[in-house]
């Protein structure tokens, strides 16, 4: 039999009826894996967990939200020998397993993953701190780690809008920034940036429509927002048009990408989901592809230049 280890996040997503951890472990020896879940307890709980699993495992499953693929990613980029991963999603937005083409049924997205195929994945960095989809910052960005998590376990994804909404008050912060991409220097003032490597942000789909996990590259948006009315606009665009043909976003796909703030910011980036602290205003992006991802093969040829 082949090692799994589920690492388990119990206080993921929106309370769920996911009782009968029995079933995780038939279905897994169905494919032919003897499994162990452990469960983390605190943050950071899982990138500890991955960094200490033995060489001989064979598949590690992430079983909770984007935050906890992130630590796990985390925790697998500073091993000798990296461990195969795989996405089951039991958060509140999902982005990456929804991304993946997993829906809300756990034990569903299982049986999915078992039968998928292993694929490189390009995983981002931001000064050396790894991302799995997107690093993000600007106003109302904290959203995705402020609103309180009994909020999401009571409301699931409707809690960061009753959370948004009270932000609204807030005037939009622009930034005055100096940035360079494939070695070409610019300035410019923005108010919202993204560094993506995902065809879904914060609950959107399809917001790039031809993302390759596998292209060693990843997209850079910058908002040029003065107000809410221009904010909102914007939104309403996002969810009908490609991100780089929209008025008012400056766009490149790269492999490089500086950026040094010149004013601000005022907060932190949000990465995965989660709040990224520093205090330094230069950021140096890359990708490096040096990690597998359990796919379903549903999903492959999309997200794929390379089928295998």
């Amino acid at each position: 039999m082949r090692k799994c280890v589920i690492i388990m996040n119990p206080a993921s997503g929106k309370k769920r009826k996911v009782n009968n951890y029995k079933d995780f472990y038939d279905i897994l020896r169905k494919y032919g894996y003897d499994a162990e879940i452990i469960y983390t307890k605190a943050k950071n709980d899982a990138t500890r967990i991955i960094k200490e699993l033995d060489d001989d495992i064979d598949l590690v499953i992430s079983a909770g939200g984007d935050g906890t693929l992130n630590e796990i990613v985390t925790g697998n980029s500073s091993r000798l020998k990296k461990l195969l991963l795989a996405d089951l999603p039991m958060g509140t937005t999902n982005d990456v397993g929804k991304m993946y083409g997993l829906n809300k049924s756990v034990y569903q997205n299982l049986e999915k993953i078992l039968k998928g195929r292993p694929k490189d994945i390009d995983v981002c960095y931001i000064n050396n701190t790894p991302f799995i989809y997107v690093a993000c910052l600007g106003d109302y960005i904290d959203m995705a780690y402020n609103t309180p998590r009994e909020l999401k376990k009571k409301y699931g994804k409707v809690a960061y809008i009753m959370y948004g909404l009270k932000q609204l008050r807030n005037k939009i912060n622009c930034y005055d920034v100096r940035y360079k991409v494939d070695g070409q220097t610019y300035e410019g003032k923005y108010s919202f940036i993204f560094i993506t490597n995902s065809s879904r942000v914060a609950g959107v789909p399809d917001i790039y429509y031809d993302i390759k996990l596998d292209d060693n590259m990843f997209e850079v948006a910058l908002a040029d927002v003065k107000t809410k009315k221009d904010m909102l606009k914007m939104l309403v665009l996002v969810n009908t048009m490609d991100v780089k043909d929209i008025p008012g976003i400056t766009y490149y796909q790269t492999a490089n990408f500086e950026i040094e703030f010149l004013t601000g910011p005022k907060t932190s980036w949000c990465i995965d989901g989660e709040e990224y602290r520093t205090t330094t205003k230069k950021f140096r992006f890359k990708v490096k592809q040096n990690m597998k991802m359990l796919m379903p093969k549903e999903r492959i040829k999309k997200l794929f230049r390379y089928e295998d």
